[in-house]
């Protein structure tokens, strides 16, 4: 009798054997193939992992922090979803969604409905629409509707009590922001684009291109909302979009998105570097005024020989400091421009009057503020009383 561990080649010609092996191999499950990793994917759950660890997130423990993706259904939201999911299947963080609806469109609340069925597909958990009213406002359709948005994300971080939220911006985002702050002619800061954090708000595509994104979702199988309104020419970010990057690319070469991120980056660093030294010149020298202390009279010094030895760059920020410490909203270039010519004692001595109901000026050597204080040598910052 032959050894059941002989080889093939002694039996096959027993059909009986041979019968036996065939059927032996069928009762044995398929080799499971393992699907490949896209790499794109890869990346992006490199980005997340290293975005929530420089945000001071650590993964895992008895209850891992809670991250919100905010998702609006396009394609940048859902790949954000979809790589963030790994890391809730891991174990490494617990990952729910914010589903916003603006109600500005027929439809959106069947839009809102599909992408939360999709990431409750994903195994995210809890996924919450919030319906939110656009007012019609000074501000524009866009600062409008951004304003309710990041409320209702506020909003669903305190009623969960979520350690994060996720932003899907990606670097396209980026240079298109960029673009805007240079039509405006903003500073450094406007430049410098969207911070990657900026308090719980994290931004991890930041690197990442749109298409990455839309190959994400092709490859997941998923079906992503493409907003109409971004391709609408009455909206300036979609003129940049359509039209003015485009142009840039054909007439200039490739490569001008990933320049402007580049440059973003760079101008961040630098932004951070002046707004922190500006801070600390402004906690040197800010005194108040000859009321009291700034809460109760609304008043606040600043030294003009201090402020003509400072750095222009570092002058300017110390001068929207004060404006921003009585309540005021950031002046722009002309109004600091006029606050500063008031340092060269020719001319008018003020006041050069700021949004916020903030007025500067500097005091004539014979007077005296209202309060009976001599603030000769000092630009005043004063505001206004609503009452």
């Amino acid at each position: 009798m032959l050894d059941e561990n002989s080889n093939d080649s002694n039996n096959s010609n027993n059909p009986a054997s041979t019968a036996d092996t065939a059927a032996h191999a069928a009762a044995r499950p398929a080799p499971r193939v393992r699907k490949r990793l896209l790499p794109t994917l890869g990346d992006a759950r490199n980005s997340i992992r290293d975005t929530l660890r420089d945000a001071g997130l650590a993964p895992g423990g008895d209850r891992p922090p809670l991250i919100l993706v905010a998702c609006s259904g396009g394609p940048d939201s859902l790949a954000l979803a979809l790589a963030a999911s790994f890391f809730s299947r891991r174990g490494d963080y617990r990952v729910g969604a914010v589903v916003v609806d603006h109600s500005l469109q027929p439809g959106s609340a069947d839009v809102a409905a599909s992408a939360r069925g999709k990431l409750e597909g994903m195994g995210l958990e809890p996924v919450l629409v919030r319906k939110v009213e656009v007012p019609a406002s000074g501000m524009g359709p866009e600062a409008a509707a951004r304003t309710v948005r990041y409320a209702a994300l506020d909003a669903a971080v305190e009623e969960l009590e979520a350690d994060a939220v996720l932003l899907g911006h990606t670097l396209d985002d980026q240079a298109e922001q960029v673009l805007l702050g240079l039509m405006r002619g903003s500073g450094t800061r406007s430049l410098a684009g969207m911070p990657a954090v900026r308090g719980k708000y994290l931004r991890p595509f930041l690197g990442l291109r749109r298409e990455q994104t839309v190959e994400i979702c092709e490859h997941a199988g998923l079906d992503p909302w493409h907003d109409p309104s971004n391709r609408d020419p009455a909206y300036a970010r979609s003129r940049v979009r359509t039209e003015v990057l485009p142009f840039l690319e054909e007439k200039l070469g490739p490569g001008i998105a990933e320049a402007l991120f580049r440059s973003s980056r760079i101008l961040s660093a630098d932004a951070d570097y002046l707004d922190a030294v500006a801070a600390q010149a402004f906690a040197e020298l800010r005194v108040a005024g000859p009321a009291g202390d700034v809460p109760d009279s609304g008043e606040l010094l600043l030294p003009e020989e201090q402020l003509r030895n400072l750095a222009p760059a570092v002058r300017q920020r110390v001068l929207a400091l004060a404006a921003l410490e009585l309540g005021g909203a950031q002046p722009s270039y002309e109004r600091l421009a006029a606050v500063q010519s008031l340092l060269r004692r020719t001319g008018s001595a003020g006041p050069v009057q700021l949004v916020g109901k903030v007025s500067v000026y500097r005091q004539p050597r014979a007077k005296t503020v209202h309060h009976g204080g001599s603030s000769y040598g000092n630009l005043v910052f004063r505001k206004k009383s609503s009452t």
